[in-house]
């Protein structure tokens, strides 16, 4: 999505925009699972706020009849195009969706606003759009997890790659190191909706899917897995990667 100041290098672009997912693995699917299971009902109409190259579109397709996405990014919907054939797809930014007020059901935001210039705003602008008991599904990483996965800005140089400790330093500091994305911890997640007329109906930290570990040491990877997804019901759940929040829109009645 948008892009939080002026890039430093070509490079960066990855890192300022992000890197959507480009394959569907197993991190995706289980992630997918979680999404249906929080799906309001009747669903009917998904926006995904931020497709990229529109895997989860395609993804959402086999279960939902109408599902539209939004990119900033043209050359992703380009791609989009090709892969979730028959998908309402609209080049714009998260701060300013392109829609009428409460058309969907559900919006789904993955891994999205850590790179958008106003959060807040994208936050706004999903909420805007939910019919009243629609769901807003946010992805987002989480400050507690023990490596930074953008990369960090080191003497000028974009490096990339997954960088320790980098999200425990305090804020002025990783801010230096990665001015071009956020990383949230759960109250800073939560007051991104602080004042609008949602409830939270569930906020979870969940790990990675392990998906290149897997494909390369596959006995490794499934007891990696194995592991990690059983500390999601313990109190290290808040190492996980990503923040997994569901709300609801109140007031007013259902489409």
């Amino acid at each position: 999505m948008s892009p939080r100041g002026g890039e430093r290098s070509p490079e960066s672009r990855a890192a300022v925009r992000g890197n959507p997912s480009f394959v569907w693995r197993a991190g995706q699917e289980r992630r997918l699972r979680r999404i249906l299971d929080w799906a309001p009902r009747p669903l009917a109409r998904i926006l995904v706020d931020g497709c990229g190259v529109g895997l989860y579109v395609r993804a959402l397709q086999m279960h939902v009849p109408e599902v539209h996405g939004v990119d900033i990014e043209g050359t992703y919907l380009e791609r989009a195009r090709e892969n979730a054939a028959g998908a309402h797809l609209l080049l714009g930014r998260g701060e300013a969706l392109p829609y009428h007020d409460g058309v969907f059901d559900l919006v789904l935001s993955h891994e999205v606003l850590e790179h958008v210039a106003d959060d807040r705003a994208a936050a706004r602008e999903m909420v805007r759009v939910l019919r009243p008991g629609g769901r807003a599904i946010v992805f987002v990483p989480n400050r507690l997890y023990p490596f930074e996965t953008h990369g960090i800005y080191w003497r000028g140089k974009y490096i990339f790659g997954n960088i320790p400790l980098v999200n425990y330093l305090p804020d002025p500091v990783r801010g230096h190191l990665a001015p071009h994305v956020r990383a949230y911890t759960r109250r800073g997640l939560l007051s991104l909706f602080r004042g609008q007329p949602v409830r939270v109906c569930h906020l979870a930290t969940i790990f990675p899917g392990y998906d290149n570990l897997a494909a390369r040491l596959p006995t490794l990877g499934r007891w990696i897995r194995r592991i990690t997804y059983g500390l999601e019901a313990t109190a290290l759940a808040g190492l996980g990667l990503s923040h997994f929040l569901v709300v609801e829109k109140v007031g007013g009645n259902d489409r």
